[in-house]
């Protein structure tokens, strides 16, 4: 192959890997549908995430207040035991008594305390429960969506399978260093390593280039000349 017939096959390959940028682009844009069902997804994961958490602290909570209730219950049955049993005279009496209502007041006030527990955690669970079933609710059209997309996807690495065929079979006929520097030079030029020269200016970044310059591109030769302002290779195709 001429080094002319080479720039015009390198250009060919840059056309192609244009239209597999764009395919890619395309691959990778989420459809808004999918978008939405996937954040309220995680919305819903978070939210009983949290739930969950704050219900465990609850419970918590709420067993330990249990414990100590059922404790202190014991300790104030133990001490009308005692009293009947030891109590012989008035200041017994007096001592166990005291005693004796000092943990029954303990004990109505866990009691109390443990209202506001019970009504939060039933509050959690329901809500718990609500979101368990948003998200069963949810799951039928996100997957139904996800399905879509990966069909949609699949279409679009089919649809690029001609340009990655043909791109390869070009690029086994050229000049492997030409090839890797046009890629290096294409991943850091914003996908263009190859600009044509019109007008006696580079349509990569629009400098107009010396004349020795766009007539060594004109011979088309290799290795390809580079735009001494952007460094992309440079080819005259007119």
């Amino acid at each position: 192959m001429s080094d002319t017939g080479s720039l015009q096959s390198l250009l060919r390959v840059q056309e192609l890997d244009l239209e597999l940028d764009r395919l890619r682009g395309e691959e990778a844009s989420i459809p808004e549908a999918l978008r939405q069902a996937r954040g309220e997804q995680e919305r819903l994961n978070n939210a009983l995430e949290d739930t969950e958490i704050t219900l465990e602290g609850v419970e918590k909570q709420l067993r330990a207040l249990e414990q100590d209730l059922a404790g202190t219950r014991d300790q104030a049955a133990r001490a009308r035991e005692e009293q009947e049993k030891n109590a012989f005279d008035a200041r017994a009496q007096s001592q166990y008594g005291s005693r004796i209502q000092m943990l029954e007041e303990r004990a109505e006030e866990m009691a109390e305390d443990l209202a506001p527990l019970r009504e939060r955690q039933r509050e959690l669970t329901e809500q718990a429960a609500a979101l368990r079933g948003e998200h069963r609710a949810l799951r039928p059209t996100l997957e139904a969506l996800e399905r879509e997309d990966e069909a949609r996807v699949q279409g679009l690495r089919d649809q690029g399978e001609g340009a990655r065929q043909e791109r390869a079979g070009l690029v086994g006929n050229l000049d492997s260093r030409t090839v890797k520097e046009y890629d290096l030079i294409r991943k850091a030029k914003k996908g263009l390593g190859l600009v044509e020269i019109r007008g006696g200016r580079c349509t990569g970044c629009n400098v107009m280039l010396p004349v020795n310059v766009q007539q060594k591109a004109a011979q088309g030769k290799l290795p390809p000349v580079k735009c001494p302002s952007c460094g992309r290779f440079l080819v005259r195709t007119g």
